[in-house]
C-alpha cells in the first residue's frame, strides 16, 4: 500500500524550481551574484548623493532634505514592493497608479472622513484590496493576458476616480490623519511614513525569501506548468499576488493622503512606470522566476535622489526625464557587465 506523502516531499519539486542553476552561473552562486547587483545600485546611489552635494551642498544635505526624499520613496516605494511580487510571478500590473487613485479619492470623501482616522485607513486598503481582486480573478480564472486585465483596471478605476472627485481637490478634514505628516510626529527624526515603508518592506522580504508562499511565487514565475506539476495551485497564487498588489496600492493611497493632505483623480500618476522600471533595475527579471526586495528598494531611492537633484537644481521637466533614463540604462549596463559570468 503506497504511504501519503510527507509536507517535506511535496515541497520538494518547489525547491528544485527555484534553486535549479541557471545557464553560465556555474562559477558564481547566486546568493553573491544578488549581492553583487545590490553592491552596483549602492555605487550609483553613491554618486547621486555626491553629485548632490557638490551641486547644492547646503539643500541637498540639510537633514530635513533627506527627510523630505525618504518620505516621498515611501510611497511609490510601498507600491514597489508588491509590484515585485507580481513580476516575480511572471506577471505584470499596469493599473497600480490608478488602484493608487481611486483608493486616495474614495477614502477622501465627506462620507468617509465622518468615520475618522479607521474610515479613511479602511476605505483605501479595503478599495486597494477590491480592485487587486477583480485582477486577480481576471487573470487567474478568466483566462485574461495581465497586460490587458490591468490595463482595463487603469482606464476603469482612473475613470471611476475623475467621476468621484468631478476633477476636484478633496480636502482632508481628519486631524489625526493630517497629525501623521507633521513634525511632531516624527520617531527620533524618522517620519512616520518612512517607518511604514520600512516596515512594509521588511515583511515584504521575509514573505518572498522565508515562507513558502515566497517559494511558490518564484516558482510560478520561473515555469508555471512545472509549478503545478509540482502541486502548487497556481490560480490561486496568482489570485493572491494580485491581492497583495492591491493591498500594497491601498496603503500607499493613504500614505499619499497623509503627505498631501487631500485626494486628487491625478494622483499616482505614472507610478506603474516607476514601480516597474525600480523593480527591474534592482534585479527583478521581467520574464519571472527571480525578484528581490532589497534591490527593488534601492532602485526606488535612485529615482527618488535623481528627481530630488534635477529639482533643487532647477532643471526642466524634459532634462530630468532624458536624464532618468540615461541612468537607468547605465545602472543596468553596469549590472550586467558585473555579472558576465552569471545570468544574462
Amino acid at each position: 500500500m503506497t504511504q501519503p506523502a510527507s509536507p517535506a516531499q511535496h515541497d520538494a519539486p518547489i525547491s528544485a524550481v527555484k534553486t535549479a542553476p541557471e545557464k553560465g552561473s556555474r562559477h558564481q552562486p547566486p546568493g553573491l551574484r544578488v549581492d553583487v547587483r545590490n553592491l552596483s545600485l549602492l555605487g550609483v546611489l553613491a554618486v547621486l548623493i555626491a553629485v548632490g552635494g557638490i551641486t547644492k551642498p547646503d539643500e541637498f544635505l540639510a537633514i530635513s532634505n533627506l527627510q523630505l526624499v525618504l518620505t516621498q520613496a515611501s510611497v511609490i516605494g510601498v507600491v514597489t514592493v508588491g509590484m515585485t511580487f507580481v513580476i516575480t510571478s511572471g506577471g505584470i500590473d499596469l493599473s497600480v497608479g490608478a488602484i493608487v487613485a481611486l483608493a486616495s479619492v474614495w477614502a477622501t470623501t465627506v462620507a468617509t472622513q465622518e468615520y475618522g482616522f479607521a474610515g479613511v485607513l479602511f476605505t483605501a486598503v479595503i478599495v486597494g484590496l477590491g480592485c487587486g481582486l477583480v485582477n486577480g480573478l481576471l487573470i487567474a480564472y478568466g483566462g485574461m493576458v495581465p497586460f490587458i486585465a490591468t490595463l482595463a483596471m487603469l482606464a476603469a478605476a482612473r475613470g471611476l476616480a475623475l467621476q468621484i472627485t468631478d476633477g476636484k481637490t478633496q480636502i482632508v478634514t481628519v486631524k489625526s490623519v493630517l497629525d501623521l505628516g507633521v513634525k511632531d510626529a516624527y520617531l527620533l527624526g524618522i517620519p512616520p511614513l518612512v517607518l511604514v515603508f520600512a516596515g512594509v518592506t521588511v515583511i515584504g522580504w521575509l514573505l518572498l525569501n522565508r515562507t513558502t508562499f515566497g517559494r511558490r511565487t518564484v516558482a510560478v514565475g520561473g515555469n508555471a506548468e512545472a509549478a503545478r506539476l509540482a502541486g502548487i495551485d497556481v490560480r490561486r497564487q496568482r489570485l493572491c499576488l494580485y491581492l497583495l498588489s492591491g493591498l500594497c496600492c491601498g496603503i500607499a493611497a493613504f500614505m499619499l493622503i497623509v503627505l498631501a493632505g487631500s485626494g486628487q483623480n491625478t494622483n499616482g500618476n505614472l507610478y506603474e512606470l516607476d514601480a516597474i522600471a525600480a523593480a527591474i533595475i534592482g534585479g527583478t527579471l521581467l520574464s519571472g522566476g527571480r525578484g528581490t526586495i532589497v534591490g527593488s528598494v534601492l532602485g526606488v531611492l535612485v529615482f527618488t535622489t535623481i528627481t530630488n537633484i534635477f529639482a533643487l537644481n532647477n532643471l526642466e521637466s524634459a532634462v530630468q526625464q532624458i536624464a532618468k533614463g540615461a541612468i537607468i540604462v547605465a545602472a543596468v549596463l553596469v549590472q550586467r557587465r558585473t555579472l558576465r559570468g552569471g545570468e544574462a
